[in-house]
């Protein structure tokens, strides 16, 4: 069974998007409210980028996105501008943490072929996670534990032990 895991407008970049690039810093100085803040979104290399956003947008990137600052704002306020999942040829470590902590979908995959500005979904279907443009173009990710899905699926960490009262159990 096809399970769609996150649909959107792919908005592509290149290697290294620094957490800075995602939020500049002297935005954060004033305050770290996403909703606030995602009118900056990487104001630096895209200077209209928050302004032509739709309301359902997948980033694709080459490798570590995310690197730099720890911030979870880089996580969140993406979140708030209607990001719904980041793929890329890597991540920083602590950019993928926060992001599955915070219920932001961040998949590994070779983002090469993906079509910038285009429709695309993310789906799930016999335990291959599949980026579907709507061109045609499919790019195949690394798989992702179910029981990290289920987390990103209830919003985060937080809300799934809310709603669980316990954390996920990782079957071998």
């Amino acid at each position: 069974m096809t399970r769609i895991l996150a649909r959107g407008v792919i908005r592509a970049f290149g290697d290294d998007v620094n957490t800075d690039y995602i939020v500049p810093s002297r935005r954060k100085k004033e305050t770290i409210d996403p909703e606030r803040l995602r009118h900056f979104m990487f104001e630096d290399i895209e200077p209209d980028f928050f302004a032509s956003l739709t309301d359902s947008t997948i980033l694709c990137a080459g490798t570590n996105f995310g690197c730099g600052s720890a911030m979870e704002v880089a996580v969140t306020v993406p979140i708030s501008a209607g990001v719904r999942a980041v793929v890329a040829r890597s991540f920083a470590r602590t950019y993928q943490r926060n992001a599955i902590n915070n219920g932001l979908l961040t998949l590994k995959a070779d983002t090469s072929a993906l079509p910038a500005n285009e429709e695309a979904r993310i789906v799930e279907d016999a335990g291959e996670i599949l980026v579907e443009a709507a061109s045609g173009v499919t790019v195949r990710c690394d798989p992702m534990p179910e029981f990290v899905i289920d987390m990103i699926r209830h919003g985060g960490l937080l809300e799934y032990l809310k709603a669980h009262g316990r954390f996920p159990e990782q079957r071998a």
